[in-house]
This record gives structure tokens, C-alpha cells and sequence, in this order.
């Protein structure tokens, strides 16, 4: 099932009440939406506080590959998921990403419904 991307500022302020899985690189919000729609849905944030335009865009897009892999295989069914870039993210390896990425999926599923 595809990924879908969430662009307006109220699902990302939704999911910001969502469970939080801190991790070295980034923060993964995840919320239910309960609207019954099975789609799994990812938005990403980084602050100008990590860098300039090229800083950002390149986490921007390392985030979105990261999405597109392990959403559909991790992800929680019907909820949004929001990564938000850490400053030490970018220096970080991408399998080092996807790891903790795996891991905090992981978690928040286990953890069960947060809102």
C-alpha cells in the first residue's frame, strides 16, 4: 500500500499529540487517525535550527526514502507518522537511519493506541 504524505499544518499538529520514539537522529510521531482509512500516512519536518537549505533538503530526502521503505512494511495501519530531523541526523549513516527507524516503529507498535 502506498504511503501517503501529509501537507497540511492540522495533521501535523494532530499527530504531534500522537506517542513519541526519540532517537538519536530523529523523533517519530505516530498517531491513529481513526477514520477507518488503512492508508499509512508520513510527513517530515526539519527546523532551519539543523542547517542551511542544503542541509535540510538532503535529511528531507534521506527521510523520504527511508518512508517509502519501511511504511509500508512497519508502519502502523490508518496512522500518520511524522519524522522530525534532529541535528546529529544528517551526519548519521543511512543503514544507521533505517535501523532506528525499524526500532522506533517497532516500539510504537508494541506500545499500542496513543490517542
Amino acid at each position: 500500500m502506498p504511503v501517503r504524505t501529509l501537507a497540511r499544518r492540522a495533521e501535523f499538529l494532530k499527530a504531534n499529540a500522537g506517542r513519541r520514539q526519540p532517537m538519536p537522529g530523529f523523533v517519530l510521531l505516530v498517531h491513529p487517525r481513526g477514520d477507518g482509512d488503512p492508508a499509512r500516512g508520513l510527513g517530515i519536518t526539519v527546523t532551519k535550527k539543523i542547517g542551511n537549505a542544503v542541509v535540510r533538503n538532503r535529511m528531507k530526502r534521506r527521510f523520504r526514502a527511508l518512508g517509502r521503505e519501511l511504511l509500508p512494511l512497519h508502519g502502523i495501519a490508518g496512522a500518520d507518522h511524522v519524522l522530525i530531523g534532529r541535528a546529529g541526523g544528517v551526519e548519521r549513516p543511512f543503514e544507521q537511519l533505517r535501523a532506528e527507524l525499524a526500532k522506533a516503529l517497532a516500539k510504537a507498535s508494541r506500545s499500542g493506541p496513543a490517542a
